[in-house]
């Protein structure tokens, strides 16, 4: 059963860091194209990063510079690691992808982050 499990959310200060997990089960990430997104209370998900099968990066221009996408094949997990967080980061992040005409997303984890 092909399943995204996200973990690392929690509460940080300004400035702080988070690292998040994306770990599948029944699919080989190394092949995928995985995005991070994001919701905001009261807003739309957007994208936050992704990383594609040759490991070509994209991050926002929101988090470029503070936030860093990585994946290591052979425990199949997705990180993004956060840095300076700001409290415009407060979202719940998801990780997603696509294969086909399937669409692929995690439970999401919640990030919350103080002033």
């Amino acid at each position: 059963q092909l399943q995204l499990v996200e973990s690392g959310g929690g509460l940080a200060q300004t400035g702080g860091s988070l690292r998040l997990s994306c770990e599948a089960s029944g699919v080989n990430l190394r092949y995928y194209v995985i995005g991070w997104f994001r919701q905001a209370p009261g807003k739309e998900r957007e994208v936050v990063s992704c990383i594609s099968s040759d490991e070509i990066k994209y991050y926002s221009a929101s988090v470029d510079g503070r936030f860093a996408i990585s994946r290591v094949i052979g425990n199949n997990t997705v990180f993004l690691k956060m840095d300076n967080l700001k409290p415009d980061d407060t979202a719940v992040y998801y990780c997603r992808f696509v294969d086909g005409p399937n669409d692929y997303w995690g439970q999401g984890t919640q990030v919350t982050v103080s002033s």
